[in-house]
């Protein structure tokens, strides 16, 4: 089956949406009421995948009013001028990983500069919460510790962690899914087996009690420990609950790369099986031997979605990713955690068994150790080795870089590094392809604090900025109305937040107003920590959190409970 789909399907696909954001004909200037905020002059494009048009955009307390071709600026508390400007729905970041940095940046400045309102959190199978058991609560206070963490934050449970952001205030609003490896780890740890009975009663019933409390679906992590560990049967288990209670599945495959596509097919087949609403997080062929699976990957894709399966992916605008190094540990050397790990490599037998393993993994994904760039560790003594390569810092100790790695490993354990993978000609395919939406993989970070200790992908700050800029604009992929889809109204219906992602009466005042002939990203793998331009407005429940590119300090974000 061809991938391809008309763009008449493609606006299609978004009918549902289209519906509530007709452009009212009448004049408001007539009207007796004062608005709060209209934003004049600019083109609206309503995140639909319809062409823009000129309009103006009245908004009262958190809900946009009226969209219409001409409100006079007497009816207005506050004007904002987006002549030359386009006005759309903000930005919703269908995959983030902001759970945990939202604490230490609750402004959220690398994700408002480029005009994310909206960020879902708990991807890839860990989540924030639930935390449970004396081992979890040690490392959460040892976590706060390094990130500068208020002492005093406390919670165990999505409830007192939706809570403790409510009460701190955070600029965007924030909806979380649940990590099954998370999950998991409270039962068994970090046990390779399969879960018992009555172990996977106890996390089917944990689950069920987190989506009691307002979260928005499940995530698995399947290639990392402890979600590789997890069987098929506990993987339906759960989704089986997602489907029942109507929410989304996300999952980070068991492989992006030797074997995507029968990773994909599984994915798949829960869809089928359980009726789960699928994504596929982060969609990518990572590793040169792999680039040839791209188009296959999504005919795969195509097919179930013919079949009637609801299934979707997201991905990001870049062709490296980022992850820990543990990424490179055989799953079998893993088990039992950290400790156990050590022991392994302190094995002269099981440490040579890790070893060729690791550069087989190497080899097939990224492609080289040189392809593999530290980012972040945790020790002052390898501050040195952010932004080397693993070939680098090999050539710096006088070892090979399969033992660098190693050492990274088990004085690190999971130091963080960019993975120059993807081939940039696949990034495309998959961006223009009608069902991917766009998913920073990122975090809420700022050029100060903790964050500039790390030299981090620049997807934090430049994601949403860089597919307006350079495939939009540049490399023309996609128009500029079917970019702006795949950001708001696509991932809203993907979320069910039927409240948000058009431009449109009643629908909530997320908004962003930007120059979309300068909108562009300048974050880079060596300078990241740099905020995107082009980005002059955005507003977070009618209230401005960046005026003229600047950061207002408003915090006026919320948590969105699925219910």
């Amino acid at each position: 089956m061809s991938r391809r789909i008309s763009r008449r399907a493609f606006l299609k696909s978004g009918s549902l949406a289209a519906a509530g954001s007709t452009l009212s004909a009448m004049h408001v200037s007539c009207l007796s009421r004062i608005f709060d905020v209209v934003i004049k002059g600019g083109t609206v494009i309503d995140g639909t995948g319809k062409p823009g048009f000129k309009a103006d955009v009245a908004i009262s307390a958190d809900n946009v009013k009226a969209v219409a071709s001409e409100i006079s600026r007497g009816r207005a508390r506050k004007v904002i001028d987006a002549q030359g400007l386009k006005v759309c729905p903000g930005f919703i970041d269908i995959h983030s990983h902001s759970d945990s940095s939202i604490l230490s940046y609750p402004t959220a400045d690398s994700r408002v500069m480029q005009g994310v309102t909206t960020e879902v959190t708990g991807n890839c199978g860990g989540s924030i919460v639930p935390i449970e058991g004396e081992d979890a609560r040690e490392s959460w206070k040892d976590w706060k510790e390094e990130n500068g963490i208020d002492p005093d934050c406390e919670f165990s449970d999505p409830a007192s962690y939706f809570g403790y952001l409510e009460s701190t205030g955070i600029s965007v609003n924030h909806a979380l899914l649940v990590g099954n490896g998370t999950l998991r780890s409270i039962a068994v740890g970090s046990k390779n087996r399969a879960l018992s009975a009555d172990e996977l009663k106890g996390v089917v019933r944990s689950f069920e009690l987190c989506l009691d409390q307002g979260c928005a679906g499940l995530s698995t992590g399947l290639e990392y420990v402890p979600g590789n560990y997890s069987k098929v049967e506990e993987i339906e288990a759960l989704t089986t609950i997602a489907a029942r209670r109507d929410v989304l599945y996300a999952t980070h495959i068991r492989n992006e790369s030797a074997t995507l596509l029968e990773s994909i097919e599984e994915a798949v087949e829960m869809g089928r099986k359980t009726g789960v609403r699928v994504e596929i997080s982060h969609f990518k062929a990572a590793g040169k031997p792999n680039w040839g699976k791209q188009e296959a990957a999504l005919e795969i894709i195509d097919k179930a979605r013919s079949q009637g399966i609801d299934v979707k992916a997201d991905a990001y605008p870049y062709t490296a990713y980022s992850t820990g190094l543990m990424y490179f540990v055989p799953q079998w050397a893993e088990e039992g955690g950290k400790d156990a790990l050590g022991e392994r490599l302190h094995d002269p037998s099981m440490y040579k068994r890790i070893r060729h393993e690791v550069e087989i993994l190497v080899d097939n994904n990224p492609g080289s150790f040189n392809q593999i760039v530290i980012i972040s560790v945790k020790t002052d003594a390898n501050r040195n080795c952010i932004g080397l390569s693993v070939e680098e810092i090999a050539e710096k100790w006088s070892v090979e870089p399969v033992d660098a790695l190693l050492r990274l490993v088990e004085q690190e354990h999971n130091a963080g590094f960019v993975g120059h993978g993807m081939d940039p000609a696949n990034v495309e395919m998959i961006l223009a392809h009608p069902y991917v939406m766009i998913g920073s993989d990122g975090y809420s970070y700022a050029p100060w604090g903790m964050a500039v200790e790390m030299q981090p992908h620049p997807r934090s700050y430049g994601a949403f900025a860089r597919v307006l800029g350079h495939y939009c604009r540049e490399r023309k992929i996609f128009s500029l109305p079917d970019a702006i889809k795949k950001m708001t109204s696509m991932p809203a219906a993907q979320m069910h937040m039927n409240d948000r992602g058009i431009v449109a009466p009643g629908k909530k005042a997320d908004l962003v107003v930007f120059d979309s002939e300068k909108v562009r990203d300048i974050a880079t793998f060596d300078e990241p920590h740099r905020f995107a331009t082009g980005v002059e407005h955005v507003l977070v429940r009618g209230e401005p959190v960046i005026e003229n590119g600047k950061h207002t300090g408003a915090r006026p974000g919320k948590i969105i409970r699925k219910t």
